[in-house]
């Protein structure tokens, strides 16, 4: 079994708290590896020692900053390979969808390798006799991300790349379930340039969150997980005056119009609700089919697309559709929200509670589910399950289709199916959440866009990457500067107006 390690100045670092954690390989239900749990006092060297390197990086200026950047997208192409495979034996995604979950953090680098653009300042020439004013944006010290197992190299490159790009340090705290690849991360950006101590990889469990949200050298935290976390998250690190954003749960809407293309929705369904077992912020769990004949259509159209998905190992091949969940008790949650749509009276269309695989009845699989005829009092509609799981939620109208997803408290992405450009600007302008898609089922955006949840699904005022990571990751600074010319005038005893 390998024994991981933390990343501190540059290098692996054993733990010295003595607890660990196992880090298993889903698909088999077997422990490969053991984590460091870091300690307050390891968590609190580490920040220590990133804020002594802080400012020498602050210091660099942002083009060659950008360079550090540039090749770290050079060497993550380099071992995408590598990469995927250390991700896919610890999550239990397919190699594509591990390729995938690289590429867009990779993507976001590359955004953040302009830096020097997006952190240029104001400028007013004259603003009164001889006085100028600008502004400037300047790292805001040592900066922390918390992220979570789902997406283990693409959300910690979210948080780091633009916090990095500004000039700041920034410590990591993975999760401790696929530690894996953030610390293969680590290691390309000593590669690519990046000085020692600027990136520091801590892994550990609630000890060590609290040690960074009380840390009185952090200046911003970024979290990615479940809501009821990213509450006390958000609470603690703003009451100890930290900058915080911080991204929650999800239950996100499908609406299908009479109009639409039903292949074309019902093939969006199956990738958005089944793909990566479910395990996605982004994916689509409820479907709402817009009259009963749509939602006939839909369910004929849905059922054999599911029948045939492919459950299986990363090792199996690149046409698995989805592996297993993360853990045993993550499947157990699963299966005990499937009985209770059974129980609280909704249609199982096609039940995956028994799937089974030949060689690996230790893993963590769940088949794929559909439920139909889902009520909004049930818990299947109410919770956001993190599985291979779709309900689907039958509306009159389409007012009512836009209320169900309007009323949920969750409300990070939702998609609308249709024909009609004035349905869709209506939906688009009237909805109450915060990333939307038309004839899009999963409408995560590029990465010169933003990424944020409304309601629920999203605590503070700025989203993750595009133009808003660049304002989170920094302060500005304003400079009024007079240079008199001629004589000195003598003392002035009250604000004189700009003339």
């Amino acid at each position: 079994m390998k024994d991981l390690t933390h990343f501190v100045n540059g290098q692996h670092t054993a733990g010295t708290s003595g607890r660990f954690a196992d880090v298993y390989n889903p698909a088999l239900g077997q422990v490969q590896a053991r984590v460091p749990l870091a300690s307050k006092a390891e968590v609190d060297a580490a920040i220590a020692a990133a804020a002594e390197a802080q400012p020498g990086w602050a210091a660099t200026n942002p083009q060659r900053r950008a360079r550090v950047l540039m090749e770290f997208v050079r060497l993550l192409n380099r071992d995408m390979d590598k990469l995927a495979e250390a991700l896919s034996s610890e999550h239990g995604k397919t190699l594509p969808d591990a390729k995938g979950d690289v590429q867009r953090g990779l993507e976001v680098i590359e955004f953040c390798i302009g830096a020097p653009h997006l952190l240029k300042g104001e400028f007013t020439d004259s603003a009164g006799p001889g006085i100028d004013m600008y502004s400037m944006r300047q790292p805001l010290g040592v900066v922390a991300g918390i992220t979570p197992f789902n997406f283990p190299a693409m959300i910690p490159m979210w948080k780091m790349g633009p916090a990095l790009a500004c000039g700041n340090a920034f410590i990591l705290k993975p999760s401790e379930r696929d530690p894996s690849v953030p610390l293969m991360l680590a290691e390309l950006l000593q590669e690519a340039g990046l000085p020692d101590g600027v990136l520091q990889v801590v892994n550990g469990d609630k000890e060590a969150v609290d040690a960074i949200l009380d840390n009185p050298a952090i200046q911003a935290i970024g979290f990615v997980g479940s809501t009821p976390i990213a509450e006390y998250i958000y609470g603690r690190g703003c009451s100890n005056g930290k900058r915080v954003q911080c991204f929650g749960g999800a239950k996100n809407h499908m609406i299908v119009m009479p109009d639409a293309d039903m292949d074309q929705a019902a093939d969006a369904l199956v990738g958005a609700g089944y793909g990566a077992a479910g395990e996605r912020c982004m994916a689509i769990s409820v479907a709402v089919p817009v009259g009963e004949e749509t939602a006939d259509r839909l369910i004929e159209k849905l059922v054999p697309r599911i029948e045939k998905l492919k459950v299986g190992p990363y090792t199996a091949g690149n046409d698995v559709d989805y592996g297993p969940v993360i853990t045993a008790e993550a499947r157990k949650r699963v299966l005990s929200l499937i009985e209770s749509g059974v129980t609280q009276g909704a249609d199982l269309v096609i039940d995956g509670r028994a799937f089974a695989l030949q060689g690996y009845e230790a893993g963590y699989f769940v088949g794929p589910t559909l439920f139909d005829r889902v009520t909004t009092d049930m818990d299947i509609y109410r919770t956001e399950i993190f599985g291979p799981v779709l309900s689907t939620v039958r509306a009159k109208t389409y007012e009512e289709a836009l209320g169900y997803a309007m009323d949920h408290e969750y409300g990070n992405g939702t998609a609308i199916f249709t024909r009609d450009g004035d349905t869709a600007r209506d939906f688009a302008s009237r909805i109450n959440i915060g990333m939307v898609g038309i004839n899009v089922p999963i409408p995560v955006p590029l990465a010169y866009h933003t990424f944020g949840g409304w309601k629920k699904s999203g605590f503070g005022d700025l989203n993750q990457h595009g133009p808003d990571a660049f304002r989170f990751y920094t302060r500005t600074k304003t400079v009024t500067a007079r240079w008199p010319s001629g004589l000195k005038e003598g003392g002035e005893f009250h604000f004189k107006q700009m003339d």
